[in-house]
């Protein structure tokens, strides 16, 4: 019973995390575009960049939630093994490690040590399944 809980809970807080955050880049691209170009501007790659970067982030945190998001409504966090709530887990993995190596490009350690702990509960959740 406590790995089902613990299943259940880590993909509904991954499905918040970045349904939210997903839906704030699509809603703000604009003002997204304009804060990430001014956070990478020290970063070894051109501003240009940036709004190809923010697309595929994007991307990867919707397909999180939205299978985090299915495997909620059909329950599949009740079974351990593959299934639509750890894909929706590995794919926030995946993200978070995509934000780590920004952060880390961008030199902003005091976020990247931030988005270490949200990956160290997606480590756990990925092992109760």
């Amino acid at each position: 019973m406590p790995a089902t809980m613990g299943r259940f809970l880590v993909t509904a807080f991954f499905f918040v995390v970045f349904g939210q955050s997903a839906l704030d880049k699509i809603n703000d691209r604009d003002g997204n575009t304009a804060y990430f170009k001014d956070h990478f501007k020290n970063a070894p790659f051109p501003p240009d960049l940036v709004p190809l970067l923010l697309t595929a982030i994007t991307v990867i945190e919707a397909l999180a939630a939205l299978f985090c998001g299915l495997g909620i409504l059909f329950f599949s966090w009740r079974n351990p093994g593959c299934n639509l709530a750890s894909i929706g887990v590995g794919f926030a993995g995946l993200a978070l490690l995509c934000l780590m190596s920004g952060q880390r490009l961008a030199k902003d350690y005091a976020g990247a040590a931030v988005v270490a702990s949200y990956f160290a509960v997606a480590l756990l959740g990925l092992a109760l399944f």
